[in-house]
């Protein structure tokens, strides 16, 4: 092919190597096919990884700052409720913005169902808010607010995940949803301050832990021979 190619002329395979699909085998075709739809799935999705590191780093620091300031007295000091109330929040912003911008490009049931899940973090955590201001409000000690808040957020978390899970047919996270709700039994009766300790370890390190499995699983679906996953439901196949 010359540089006098006229424009708007459809580009032909030269005598080098194929310029599209022609000449390929079959199973080479399919691989491209495979790959361009990984691509184009990847970005219009919501990353796991990014997702599993924002929760695994909020709660983690979060955690171990109440942790930290609870080993004396059993009881957290109030920067460190600011800290863990800084990190979650800044982990729900994180989603929302994630879920929607990825979902953005996008048309349909896709995007509808990403920014409902974006926004369904917002509206747990807010009623998560509303309802241990009523337990403060009606009398509840410290410690049992400590625990229902621990006990809460793990709930919250896993449930939404599980509903990721069945939205995207998501095995993983389904997993991780699991998890979190495991967790929040264990927290819950580990007594104080160790809850927060639980929470730090089980709770942070199941998100984190997760980010290598994501990244695991991503490389083996891109690798040569690989079986294409299913492209049904969306979201991130197991």
């Amino acid at each position: 092919m010359t540089d006098d190619t006229p424009a708007g002329e459809p580009v032909r395979a030269s005598d080098d190597g194929p310029a599209s699909g022609a000449g390929l085998s079959p199973a080479e075709t399919l691989r491209l096919i495979r790959q361009q739809q990984e691509a184009a799935r990847d970005a219009t999705e919501p990353d796991g990884r990014l997702l599993f590191a924002a929760w695994g780093l909020a709660w983690l620091i979060g955690y171990l700052a109440m942790w930290l300031s609870a080993r004396d007295t059993g009881l957290a000091e109030s920067w460190a409720g600011w800290v863990l109330a800084g990190c979650i929040l800044g982990a729900v912003v994180f989603t929302i913005v994630h879920s929607i911008t990825r979902t953005a490009g996008t048309r349909g049931a896709s995007a509808r169902l990403g920014a409902m899940y974006g926004w369904s973090w917002f509206l747990a955590f807010t009623a998560f808010g509303v309802l241990l201001g009523a337990m403060g409000h009606a009398g509840a000690s410290p410690e049992v607010m400590a625990i229902a808040s621990n006990g809460f957020a793990c709930m919250i978390v896993g449930l939404l995940y599980i509903a990721c899970a069945l939205l995207f047919e998501e095995v993983r996270m389904y997993a991780l949803g699991a998890w979190m709700l495991v967790t929040a039994v264990a927290a819950a009766f580990a007594g104080m301050p160790n809850t927060y300790l639980v929470m730090a370890a089980a709770g942070g390190g199941g998100f984190l832990a997760m980010v290598a499995v994501e990244q695991w699983f991503r490389a083996r679906r891109r690798s040569p021979g690989s079986v294409p996953r299913r492209t049904e439901g969306g979201g991130h196949g197991a």
